[in-house]
C-alpha cells in the first residue's frame, strides 16, 4: 500500500480529507494541540484517513533551537526547561511531554510517530546512551516509531534505527531506507532540492523526478510506504505524483 501526502494541510482541511489518503501533522511538532482540535479533526476526516504527526520539539530539540519561538511559552518556561528536553534526554520533563504527545496521537489514530532531530544532535556517545534510556523508558503503544538523522554516515543510521527498532525517515530522493522496522513501514519526507548541505524547500519536482521517485518507491520492500511532499510546491507535485501511480 502506497499513502501519499503533505507535511501539513496544502488546502483547505475539508478538501484535503476528500483529495488525500493521508497527512503528516505539523502542528504537534511546535506545541501541543488542545484534545479537542484532535478530536475535531478525527471526526471530520474519512474513517481510513491515516494521520502521521510531528513529535513535540521538547523531545528533539534544545531550547535554544529557533523553533521554540513557535511554542507559547515564555522565557521564564524556557529557562526551567535548559538542558532538560531535547536530544531525546531521559528526564522527567520529556517523559511528560511524550505522555502528553502520546494522548493526541491516540485520539488521532496515528501510524507514524515522526521523531525529526536537529543536525546538531550527532553521532556522539552521550547521545546513543540518552537515547538507549529514553527508547527503553518510552511507552510505544501500537505506535510506529519513526526517526529521521541528519548528517548521520547511513552505517551509523542503520545501526541507530535497528537498536531502537525505529524506522529509518529519509528523503528517498537522496537515499534509499537502511531500516524499515520489523513491520517493514517505509516512510519518506520529499523536501526539495539539495544545494550542499542546505535544502531548498521551493524546489518543484519535474515530471522526470517523479517518474524516478515512482521507480524508486515500488522497488522498496514495504508493506506500507508513505510518500510525504514537504516542499512549496507539495500540494501540486503530490497531486501530480497521486496521477502518475495510477
Amino acid at each position: 500500500m502506497i499513502y501519499v501526502g503533505c507535511c501539513g494541510f496544502s488546502e483547505s482541511q475539508a478538501k484535503y480529507f476528500k483529495d488525500y489518503k493521508t497527512i503528516e501533522i505539523q502542528q504537534t511538532f511546535y506545541k501541543l494541540i488542545k484534545e479537542n482540535l484532535a478530536k475535531k479533526w478525527r471526526e471530520k476526516a474519512p474513517k481510513d484517513f491515516v494521520f502521521n504527526l510531528k513529535v513535540f520539539q521538547a523531545i528533539t530539540h534544545p531550547t535554544r533551537s529557533p523553533t521554540w519561538k513557535r511554542s507559547g511559552f515564555s522565557k521564564t518556561e524556557l529557562d526551567k526547561l535548559k538542558d532538560k528536553v531535547g536530544y531525546l534526554r531521559p528526564t522527567k520533563e520529556n517523559f511528560k511531554f511524550w505522555m502528553e504527545f502520546l494522548k493526541i496521537a491516540e485520539i488521532l489514530e496515528a501510524r507514524v510517530l515522526v521523531i525529526q532531530l536537529p543536525a546538531s544532535f550527532r553521532d556522539e556517545e552521550e547521545n546513543w546512551k540518552d537515547a538507549e534510556k529514553f527508547f527503553e523508558t518510552i511507552e510505544r503503544k501500537d505506535f510506529i516509531l519513526g526517526v529521521e538523522l541528519r548528517g548521520w554516515e547511513e552505517k551509523s543510521i542503520r545501526k541507530f534505527c535497528r537498536k531502537f527498532e525505529v524506522v529509518d525517515i529519509c528523503d528517498l530522493m537522496i537515499r534509499n531506507p537502511t531500516y524499515l522496522s520489523k513491520k517493514k513501514i517505509g516512510y519518506f519526507r520529499l523536501h526539495g532540492s539539495y544545494e550542499g548541505k542546505r535544502i531548498n524547500y521551493k524546489y518543484k519536482y519535474s515530471d522526470k523526478d517523479l517518474k524516478s521517485l515512482k521507480g524508486k518507491v515500488r522497488k522498496i520492500k514495504a508493506k506500507e510506504c508513505f510518500v510525504m511532499f514537504n516542499n512549496v510546491y507539495m500540494r501540486d507535485d503530490s497531486k501530480r505524483f497521486i496521477r502518475l501511480l495510477k
